[in-house]
């Protein structure tokens, strides 16, 4: 009896010098975040939270496009409320844990990002695009308001800004996506990885300690009054000062030489 070839993982994990790569793995349907696209993210997502080793990580996408979003054609297939709770359920669960993932996540943007994939790049902590990528809101072109895609958008762009993406459904260009501060920066095509991996590489050579406390105490400082915000964030960099890592890293600048992190947690 021939056994049936294994489909292709929907997600690809490769890890190098404390860097972790995530390919969305579906390129001929544009990698939708089908249910199965979203359920393999949570379980990498999952086993990178508790993996030391990995420092920072890369999110991409395999293929012309970084992702297309939701996968339209399944969804139609199971009209059910249920079943939509549950599916955008599970991916807010899928943007929270990104953002409660304690290595910065990079997006690394080859190809379009639209709906839910311009969504999970404006969660990314940080993003680097191709020239060539291209981002828009666009449910709102097949009568559906990119209600989910919003919270992210809203999050990273002005407000109107984000109301002209989410009403009109328009695309938007790589350089306009960095005037509105939707990706870090813009690079051609052939250099889209060496920049990712450059600004990759910036963060693990910082203190994991310092990287892993600041993007925690990050998102939760937004969401508090200015005056609880000061008050919160003087508390942590006080917890912070009695780290081993901080007083190697103010002796190191100090005393003129390169640091020897010692990353406890």
């Amino acid at each position: 009896m021939r056994t049936q070839p294994q489909a292709d993982p929907p997600v690809l994990r490769r890890d190098d010098d404390g860097i972790c790569t995530l390919t969305l793995n579906r390129p001929r349907q544009l990698n939708p975040l089908s249910s199965e696209m979203i359920d393999a993210l949570l379980t990498e997502v999952a086993q990178v939270s508790d993996d030391e080793s990995v420092r920072v990580v890369i999110l991409a996408g395999e293929g012309r496009a970084f992702s297309a979003g939701h996968d339209l054609r399944q969804m139609r297939a199971r009209p059910e409320r249920s079943y939509y709770d549950e599916l955008f359920a599970r991916c807010a669960k899928l943007m929270l844990s990104l953002i409660a993932l304690p290595q910065p996540v990079i997006a690394r943007v080859q190809g379009i990002a639209t709906a839910a994939g311009c969504q999970l790049v404006a969660t990314c902590d940080l993003a680097v695009a191709a020239k060539e990528a291209r981002f828009a809101t666009s449910g709102i072109g097949v009568g559906l308001f990119c209600s989910t895609p919003a919270v992210a958008l809203s999050r990273n762009v002005s407000r109107k800004r984000a109301f002209e993406m989410l009403f009109t459904g328009d695309f938007i260009d790589a350089p306009t996506a960095l005037q509105y501060g939707l990706v870090n920066d813009v690079v051609p095509a052939e250099r889209l990885e060496a920049a990712t991996l450059d600004l990759a590489g910036k963060i693990v050579s910082k203190a994991a300690t310092a990287v892993r406390s600041g993007k925690r105490m990050f998102y939760h400082q937004v969401g508090l009054s200015t005056e609880a915000a000061y008050e919160y964030a003087a508390g942590v960099m006080a917890c912070d000062m009695m780290r081993a890592d901080a007083v190697e890293g103010i002796d190191a600048f100090l005393e003129k030489r390169t640091p020897i992190w010692r990353s406890e947690t």
